[in-house]
C-alpha cells in the first residue's frame, strides 16, 4: 500500500466525525476535510433512480470561468445506465463518453467517477473533477472510493436521522391531535349527557305535574258519569264521557313519556319474581277486549300449558298492552288477532299476530325507534307519542330478551317476543 493511500485512510475516520444531522452541512464538512486526502476543484454528488441522475450536492473550490455550472438533472440513457450500474469505478477525461453525457466537460481536466453504495445497492454517484496537473491516478481512485464510502455512510446516517425525526414528529403530532380530539369529544359528551339529563328531568317533572290534574279530571268525570252528585242530561253524559275518554288517552301518553324518561336515565328497575305468565297475558287480553269488541275483532289466545316465568309482572303486562292495543288500532273491523305462547327449551316465545294493514319492509328498521308513529306513515290520522314500541323494545331487552317483526302491507303483522328462561 502506498504512503499516499495509507495517509488518506488514516485521516478518513476524522472526516467521519464531522457528520451532522443536516445533510448539506455534513457534505460541506466532509468535502472541506476531503481536501487533505485528495485534491479536487469540483465535487458532485448525484442520486440515481430508474430515469435520471439528480444533483444533490456540489462543492466548487475554484472560481474560474471554465468551471461550468453542472446540470441539476441528467436523464439516463442506456449507455449511462450501463456505465453507472455495471462499469467499475474509473478515471475519465473530458473526451470520454460518460463525461460528455454528464455535460460537465472542462478542458484539460481529469475526472473520477465512483459509485455510492448502501448495503451493496447503488444509490448515487460521486464525481471529483481536477483541472490542474498532475492528473488523477489509480491511487487517487482508491482514495476516492474510500471517500465515497464515507459519503454513503454520512448520507445513510443523515437520511435515517431525518426519517426518525419525521416519524417522531408525526407520532407527537398524532398524539397531540388525539389528545385534543379526545378532550373535545369528552367536553362534547359531557354537554350531551348534561343536556340528556336535563331533558329527562324535564320530562319526568312535567309528566308528574300533568298527571296530578289529569287524575282529578278523570276521577271527577267518572264520578259525574256514575251520577253520584245527581242525574245528568243525555248531552251532559255525552260530554262527561268525552272528557273521561280524552283524559285517559292523554294520561296514557304522559305515562309513555314518563316511562321513556325513566328508561333513558336508567331509573327504571325490574322487580323479578316467579309469575304465572298465562294468567298475566290473559289479564291484559281482558283489559283490551272491549277495544276489540268495538271493532268486532276476534281475539284468540293459544298456549300449550301453564308457564311459571321469572318476570316483572307489570312490565310484561305493559309489553302485551302496547302490542295488543297497536294490533287493535291497525286491524280493520271484523279482523282477527291471535296471541300465542310457546315454551321451548331455551326461551319463552310470545307472539301477537293480526290481520291488519301491515307494515312496509322499508319501515321495519325504524318501527322500534323513538317518536315513530304508524298512523303518520299509513293512516295520517290519530295521535300518539310514537313511544309505545320503543318502550316495548326497551322493556323486553331489560328482561334480556329480544323482539322481532314480520309484516307485509295489507297482510298483517306479527310481533314476537323472546324471553330467556
Amino acid at each position: 500500500m502506498s504512503e499516499k493511500i495509507e495517509n488518506a485512510l488514516t485521516k478518513l475516520p476524522y472526516i467521519l466525525n464531522v457528520v451532522d444531522d443536516d445533510e448539506k452541512t455534513s457534505m460541506q464538512n466532509i468535502f472541506a476535510n476531503a481536501k487533505s486526502i485528495i485534491d479536487y476543484d469540483i465535487a458532485l454528488v448525484y442520486y440515481v433512480n430508474d430515469e435520471r441522475l439528480t444533483l444533490k450536492y456540489k462543492q466548487i473550490n475554484k472560481n474560474e470561468k471554465d468551471l461550468k455550472k453542472p446540470e441539476d438533472v441528467i436523464l439516463l440513457d442506456k449507455f449511462l445506465k450501463k456505465n453507472i450500474f455495471e462499469t467499475a469505478n474509473s478515471i475519465e477525461n473530458e473526451k470520454s463518453a460518460i463525461i460528455k453525457i454528464l455535460k460537465i466537460q472542462i478542458k484539460n481536466a481529469s475526472y473520477i467517477v465512483t459509485k455510492l453504495y448502501i448495503k451493496s445497492v447503488i444509490f448515487g454517484v460521486l464525481i471529483l473533477i481536477k483541472k490542474d496537473e498532475p492528473k488523477y491516478e489509480q491511487e487517487d481512485l482508491k482514495i476516492a472510493q474510500s471517500l465515497g464510502s464515507v459519503v454513503s455512510y454520512a448520507i445513510k446516517d443523515v437520511e435515517l436521522s431525518n426519517v426518525f425525526k419525521l416519524q417522531l414528529k408525526a407520532l407527537q403530532e398524532n398524539v397531540i391531535e388525539k389528545m385534543e380530539a379526545y378532550k373535545t369529544i369528552k367536553e362534547q359528551n359531557e354537554k350531551i349527557m348534561e343536556s340528556e339529563r336535563a331533558k329527562s328531568e324535564f320530562f319526568a317533572n312535567m309528566s308528574h305535574e300533568l298527571r296530578t290534574p289529569l287524575n282529578a279530571i278523570i276521577g271527577f268525570s267518572d264520578s259525574l258519569s256514575c251520577k253520584i252528585f245527581g242525574d245528568l242530561t243525555s248531552k251532559q253524559e255525552e260530554y262527561v264521557n268525552d272528557i273521561k275518554v280524552s283524559g285517559i288517552h292523554l294520561l296514557g301518553m304522559i305515562n309513555e313519556i314518563l316511562d321513556m324518561a325513566k328508561l333513558e336515565s336508567h331509573a327504571m328497575k325490574l322487580s323479578l319474581r316467579d309469575v304465572d305468565l298465562i294468567m298475566t297475558v290473559q289479564e291484559t287480553i281482558n283489559i283490551v277486549q272491549p277495544l276489540a269488541d268495538k271493532k268486532n275483532i276476534k281475539l284468540n289466545f293459544e298456549y300449550d300449558k301453564n308457564i311459571i316465568a321469572k318476570i316483572d309482572y307489570q312490565k310484561i303486562q305493559q309489553i302485551m298492552y302496547n302490542l295488543l292495543s297497536n294490533a287493535i288500532k291497525y286491524t280493520e273491523e271484523k279482523g282477527k288477532i291471535t296471541v300465542k305462547i310457546k315454551d321451548s327449551k331455551k326461551e319463552i316465545i310470545i307472539s301477537v299476530q293480526d290481520t291488519g294493514i301491515g307494515i312496509d319492509k322499508k319501515y321495519h328498521g325504524k318501527i322500534f325507534g323513538k317518536f315513530v308513529q304508524l298512523e303518520n306513515i299509513y293512516t295520517k290520522t290519530g295521535s300518539s307519542t310514537g313511544l309505545g314500541l320503543a318502550i316495548t323494545k326497551e322493556l323486553v331487552e331489560m328482561h334480556n330478551g329480544r323482539i322481532t317483526l314480520e309484516s307485509k302491507v295489507n297482510k298483517g303483522s306479527t310481533f314476537t317476543v323472546y324471553l330467556p328462561k
